[in-house]
């Protein structure tokens, strides 16, 4: 195939991929490019009113993606890739380009939209060459190009665009659908690259490179035409390709001997073959294929989360924050620890993009100080002791928990309870739920519309962390925190500066008290903790309370994929709670059986979802 011969050429150079896409990533695995994958942080804030084409912006914003990841890494990382591929996927209409839908009723205008007509879909590529100069600048050269696929949707009834939005998925794609999923029911026609829809265009990207590492004689380069493909360049002089490709079973055989190396842009990435590579004149097995890049980040991805934990807990990041920069024997000595383990630490905060290192000399990250450092506003410190110190122990005894269906705590948290005063162990869990709902209070707050309820009951809103974002976006609104009385009376370390009067607590146990007044009530990681009677039991008392149409009940919780296939609420379920993690469906379905057969889900794309479920 086309990316074969260029194998070789690769082998031994950094080759990094700027975007997290797990679709961009199979493509390119299934070709056997080896690569590392660095997502890019930048802003996708381009102003499109700049560029005369639509397809001018994707590839603008491909290159600043892979631009900002070379530069990190050759300046933060010390890593200087060889090479870095970008990408940006947009879809347009009649040149307007479609971004991704902010709620259902946009997925809903921008798939009526779509509906019976042929639109584009452009992904701009960007391939980064980089070099390291002897003055430790960083140099660059770029080859970008773009890739174009006209598809035509199907006339859409209501019933079937209500169906797939309800499924979720329109929701963090660009145009609202992915076509390789559900989105695939709702396509006609695909004139084109199949692949470039899905994200990244493999055939054009296969050329590229060919033209790249071996640049043929202009006259000897013929283009064939295909319906569905761009065209394909067949080389009549490859005496330099044949070096490198020594399996005449990776040719196809044309008119008069001419042998064509052909990428079919209409093969789905599942199906394209291993291929194999020759290093050092060796041939590599498919047995001996190198392991994927998923088993390699499972096999490591304890060490990253360890590493963060443990320089949290030693507060790297609030020395740091004080003297600004420090050499790792200066940190060693304010942590107390040894300088040959402090500068293991430090090295690898270094690689994890935590920390920044010059000369010799460690300094925080924006993003350390942001959100590691204890006295920052958004301040996650006391999460990540809280995972440390309690969730990390019923993982590392995973095994037995499934095996016995529940949580092994017993010589692990129930040992550092014995060792703590229970009001210390309460404190840390507060400070925890505190700082974990400071960070996803907003979003929360205004995935829907609360304006309409001015009072509002918290349900073990525990410090009201919620209910002061609440009173800060609604004015007019009152919140009543309704907690725990051993919870309540230990609030007054997480209160803001500026006390609000709209915010009060209230001393009591929503299972077994009555609950107070209110026209929408709050439960925020409470659902997925409980068994079904007592949560059952919570339900029916709320669906008591709130009178249809008038009140609401608000729920913040992860709310898992319909396939059941992103890994972080379920990752959080093996914890072994006595609850369980839902889907929207499942949300919908226990909401209905109470009488709640209006709710809306919004995936924030925080810590936690959002669910308003009312009473018609």
């Amino acid at each position: 195939m086309l990316l074969n011969p260029v194998i070789s050429k690769l082998a031994g150079k950094r080759v990094v991929l700027a975007s997290a896409s797990p679709r961009r990533q199979d493509i390119l695995s299934n070709v056997g490019l080896r690569f590392e994958v660095v997502p890019s942080w930048f802003k996708e804030t381009l102003d499109k009113s700049l560029f005369g084409a639509p397809h001018e912006y994707a590839v603008e914003t491909a290159k600043q993606k892979a631009l900002e990841v070379a530069r990190r890494m050759h300046v933060k990382h010390l890593k200087t890739p060889d090479i870095v591929i970008g990408a940006d996927t947009i879809v347009t209409l009649e040149d307007a380009i479609l971004e991704k839908p902010l709620d259902k009723q946009d997925a809903y205008n921008m798939l009526s939209r779509l509906s019976g007509k042929e639109h584009s879909v452009f992904t701009g590529v960007a391939i980064v060459h980089c070099r390291s100069q002897d003055d430790n600048k960083l140099e660059t050269d770029i080859i970008d190009f773009y890739e174009e696929t006209k598809v035509k949707f199907a006339n859409l009834s209501e019933d079937l665009l209500w169906e797939y939005i309800d499924s979720g998925e329109p929701m963090d794609k660009a145009g609202g659908y992915g076509i390789q999923s559900l989105g695939g029911m709702l396509v006609e026609s695909v004139h084109g690259d199949f692949l470039n829809v899905v994200g990244f265009p493999l055939n054009h990207f296969c050329k590229k490179l060919v033209e790249l590492y071996y640049p043929p004689p202009k006259q000897a380069i013929q283009r064939v035409k295909h319906d569905s493909i761009p065209y394909v360049e067949s080389f009549e002089n490859l005496s330099d390709v044949e070096k490198d490709c020594s399996s005449p079973s990776k040719t196809l055989e044309g008119k008069k001997g001419l042998k064509k190396f052909v990428c079919s842009s209409s093969s789905s990435a599942s199906s394209l073959p291993y291929t194999t590579a020759l290093q050092n004149g060796i041939k590599e097995s498919p047995r001996q294929k190198q392991l994927p890049l998923k088993i390699n980040e499972l096999l490591d991805g304890f060490k990253e989360s360890k590493t963060l934990f443990a320089a949290s807990k030693l507060k790297v990041f609030d020395k740091l924050k004080d003297k600004g920069a420090l050499k790792a024997m200066e940190i060693a000595e304010k942590i107390n620890a040894s300088v040959h383990g402090t500068e293991r630490l430090l090295d690898a905060c270094v690689a994890l993009g935590l920390l920044e290192k010059t000369h010799q000399v460690y300094s925080n990250t924006e993003l350390a100080d942001t959100y590691l450092v204890t006295d920052s506003e958004l301040s996650i410190h006391a999460y990540i002791l809280h995972l440390n110190d309690h969730l990390w122990s019923h993982f590392t005894h995973l095994e037995s928990a499934v095996v016995e269906g529940k949580s092994h705590p017993k010589n692990t948290c129930e040992k550092m309870s014995e060792n703590l005063h229970g009001s210390e162990v309460k404190e840390r869990f507060m400070r925890a739920m505190h700082c974990m709902l400071k960070i996803t209070a907003r979003d929360i707050a205004t995935a829907f519309d609360l304006s309409k309820y001015p009072s509002v009951c918290d349900l073990g809103g525990c410090t009201g962390a919620l209910a002061h974002e609440l009173v800060q976006i609604y004015p007019e609104m009152r919140v009543n925190v309704f907690d725990l009385p051993e919870v309540i009376k230990n609030i007054s370390p997480f209160q803001p500066a500026k006390l609000s009067s709209h915010v009060t607590f209230t001393s009591g146990n929503f299972l077994e008290d009555a609950l107070p007044e209110a026209d929408l009530y709050i439960l925020s990681r409470v659902l997925h903790d409980l068994p079904d009677a007592k949560l059952n039991h919570i339900l029916k008392k709320l669906s008591v309370a709130c009178c249809p149409g008038r009140k609401a009940l608000l729920i913040a919780e992860i709310v898992l994929d319909e396939d059941k296939k992103e890994p972080r609420a379920l990752l959080q379920a093996l914890s072994m709670s006595d609850g369980k993690q839902r889907s929207g469906t499942e949300y919908k379905k226990l909401l209905g059986s109470h009488g709640f057969n209006s709710v809306e889900i919004k995936k924030t794309g925080n810590l936690l979802d959002a669910i308003l479920a009312i009473k018609r």
